[in-house]
């Protein structure tokens, strides 16, 4: 078959539907520019999964990309697969760092911060509470983005008055519209924040994840079970995941539910429940779009005759393959009632997201008692005004305005 232009993503999201389209209309898997490395998007959900879970695919940029050294000195995204944590590990090391991790977000640790996520929920919403009818607000500043850094903030001991520097870095690490420079310096400044926190940790440590992970790291004094790039690392995972992502969630999941109220009748007429509000939004809109990156061990090839050659890059292209048809009659539509809401907005496989059950705690909690709170809540522009961030990895809003009551008259 003839070789098929290579897509260049656009990296200020400009329409992010229409090139999903283009990737389903171009086979199960094709090749793009991703900020000017060639990739093979897969957006079929079953080759998807099989990828995924498949001992042929490596997210070890470091020993599996042949291309790894010479694109990180230049590329945009470096960190993306520079990093040495769980993300990018491979085999038995991500098995060792994933263990590591695993205790910290297990079901009977995020089931008791259930309480502790409600009062900060009801305070936020006690603030908002006290603004004039008819006054609009941003709820992505004063909702979406609180609860996640203040409860990954208090996982991990970042101090209060450090939680601001650490979301402007952790935006710009999923900022793709920035060139190589502005990120290398991001990236100094990230670590410099990180560098700090784990130097103080050692000085004062605390009953929080990142004492424990710098204690791990010290009483194995020869990095054997935790080497000083991996503590930092895994410290910088588990803020952007657990900030950046359920961030947006909430975001999509207001700005849907805002926009097409029929959703929140079915709620109350107990045709649907908030989990499967919040299921359904991380179908249609799930909060990361692309995942960079990973590589082929050996040549794999393709349903439609091509094949993905060893030492290929491969971009999970999540956000197309939930709306595929193959896995969803209608997927363009939002619909809290689907029987099935099947979904790889949280990964598959070995590398599955270890803070879904936090995510999916934290966003059903903020929508429950939003609700609750100010059922009159409407969009203070209209949706197709809303700007969306520019990033072809983060898939949310630069802001959501919203009036909580309508102004009322005699």
């Amino acid at each position: 078959m003839s070789e098929q232009q290579i897509v260049v993503l656009d990296p200020t999201a400009g329409n992010p539907e229409a090139e999903q389209r283009v990737l389903r209309e171009r086979g199960p898997a094709t090749r793009v520019d991703i900020l000017g490395v060639e990739a093979w998007s897969v957006s079929d959900p079953a080759l998807l999964k099989e990828l995924l879970t498949s001992k042929d695919i490596s997210k070890d940029g470091h020993a599996h990309w042949p291309a790894h050294a010479e694109t990180v000195t230049t590329w945009p995204l470096a960190i993306w697969v520079a990093v040495k944590n769980m993300f990018t590990a491979y085999g038995p090391d991500h098995s060792r760092l994933r263990r590591m991790i695993a205790p910290a977000l297990s079901a009977r640790r995020t089931a008791a911060l259930q309480s502790g996520i409600e009062t900060l929920v009801t305070g936020l919403l006690d603030d908002l509470d006290k603004l004039p009818a008819g006054e609009s607000v941003d709820l992505r500043e004063h909702l979406a983005y609180p609860v996640p850094i203040t409860v990954i903030g208090q996982l991990l001991g970042i101090p209060v008055d450090q939680r601001t520097e650490f979301r402007s870095v952790v935006d710009n690490v999923f900022a793709t519209h920035l060139t190589s420079e502005e990120q290398k310096a991001n990236t100094a400044a990230l670590y410099g924040l990180l560098d700090a926190l784990i130097a103080a940790k050692r000085t004062t440590p605390g009953d929080d994840m990142t004492s424990v992970l710098v204690t791990t790291r010290d009483e194995e004094g020869d990095g054997s079970i935790l080497s000083d790039a991996e503590l930092r690392d895994t410290l910088l995972l588990m803020i952007s995941a657990g900030y950046e992502t359920t961030a947006n969630v909430i975001d999509q999941a207001l700005t849907i539910l805002l926009s097409d109220p029929d959703q929140l009748v079915h709620v109350h007429a107990g045709r649907s429940t908030w989990s499967d509000i919040v299921e359904e939004t991380l179908r249609y809109e799930p909060p990361v779009k692309y995942l960079p990156l990973r590589y082929a061990l050996v040549d794999i090839p393709l349903p439609d005759g091509q094949t993905i050659r060893a030492g290929d890059a491969i971009l999970a292209a999540y956000a197309a393959a939930n709306r595929h048809p193959s896995l969803h009659k209608d997927a363009d539509r939002f619909d809290a009632t689907r029987p099935s809401k099947e979904h790889l907005a949280f990964g598959h496989g070995v590398h599955f997201c270890l803070g879904a059950p936090l995510a999916r705690l934290e966003v059903t909690t903020v929508l429950r008692l939003f609700f609750a709170r100010f059922p009159d809540a409407q969009l203070a522009i209209g949706h197709e005004e809303l700007q969306r961030l520019p990033s072809l990895i983060s898939n949310g809003h630069t802001a959501v305005l919203v009036r909580l009551r309508p102004i009322t008259t005699n």
